[in-house]
């Protein structure tokens, strides 16, 4: 049986960024350093596939310090975690290796710089994300105040309209938060933003590839976790930029072939968090129904390299 035609539209960049390649080194180095096992507060980045093997290799994943015992090491996890985390562990005396992408830790110190300038922050980003709980645990409870949307800007009750400041979750949608942003800056005119904008240089990529290739494309798969916040950011910014049909998937056996019925283009894309053995299992699952032609859609070029903390490049 003849296979119909399709042209795949392979986003670049794509997949892993500077910051989540750093996270899991860290895991990986701190399990030849100490052995397994080594404690993870969090899941280290956003992929069940990365905490899988991580696990498999002797990493124990919990949600909070008190899980983990005193005489192993500890890791934060690549989102970022509040003040007191860290104080827990040094009053515990524990051994443990702050994770934190150094975009986030970047928006951290930012924070701090401002509460001690005597301004209130606005933090633009999602309730409960790990990331929002860490930047917003740098600061006395009340000094950040949390916005989602733009109608949040009307009703966000603050200490002083004249000292202000904002910072924003590092994997948000561009378009979304400068239209927030601006709501911001027309109902407090002497807010003060960031030097460069605190939404990461993957995150932005990412959205970008997305937004040249929806066009194209009868249908967007982006391969990610749904508890990504970037993977679904992607997902909203294909739909906005016309693509009829745009899907989160984790992997390959998630794709809903129905939906796909009488396609002749996709475009592929993944997550900041999702590894890239996941993008090619997708590749292949297409090249078993469809006489396939691959087409990449480059946008930027992504050299960015991050060091791991200096624990760990010491010897035990």
């Amino acid at each position: 049986m003849t296979k119909p035609p399709l042209t795949l539209y392979l986003a670049a960049p794509r997949g892993f960024c500077a910051g989540v390649d750093r996270a899991i080194k860290i895991v990986e180095m701190a399990l030849q350093k100490w052995g397994a096992p080594v404690y993870v507060r969090h899941e280290i980045v956003h992929n069940k596939y990365v905490v899988d093997d991580l696990r498999a290799q002797g990493a124990v994943f919990v949600e909070e310090l008190d899980e983990a015992p005193t005489d192993r090491p500890v890791i934060f996890s690549a989102h970022g975690v509040p003040k007191s985390v860290p104080a827990e562990a040094e009053e515990r005396q524990m051994i443990y290796v702050d994770a934190t992408c150094p975009l986030v830790s970047k928006v951290h110190i930012e924070a701090e710089r401002h509460a001690a300038n005597g301004l209130q922050m606005v933090m633009i980003g999602h309730e409960g994300h790990p990331e929002t709980i860490g930047t917003m645990g740098q600061l006395p409870p009340g000094e950040v105040l949390l916005i989602e949307t733009v109608e949040d800007v009307a009703t966000v009750q603050v200490r002083d309209p004249e000292k202000l400041a904002f910072v924003t979750q590092t994997t948000l949608s561009v378009d979304d938060t400068a239209e927030i942003v601006e709501a911001l800056k027309a109902r407090f005119p002497s807010i003060i933003g960031p030097h460069k904008e605190d939404i990461c240089y993957a995150t932005t990529n990412r959205q970008e590839a997305v937004k040249a290739m929806a066009p194209r494309c009868d249908a967007l798969l982006v391969v990610g976790a749904p508890n990504s916040s970037n993977s679904r950011r992607l997902v909203e910014v294909a739909s906005k930029a016309g693509c009829p049909y745009a899907q989160l998937i984790g992997r390959a056996d998630q794709i809903d072939w129905r939906a796909l019925d009488g396609i002749r283009s996709v475009g592929i894309t993944a997550g900041a968090s999702a590894p890239e053995i996941l993008t090619q299992e997708v590749i292949t699952a297409f090249q078993d129904r469809y006489a396939v032609t691959i087409e990449t859609v480059t946008t930027a070029e992504e050299n960015v390299e991050f060091k791991v903390p200096r624990i760990l490049r010491e010897p035990a």
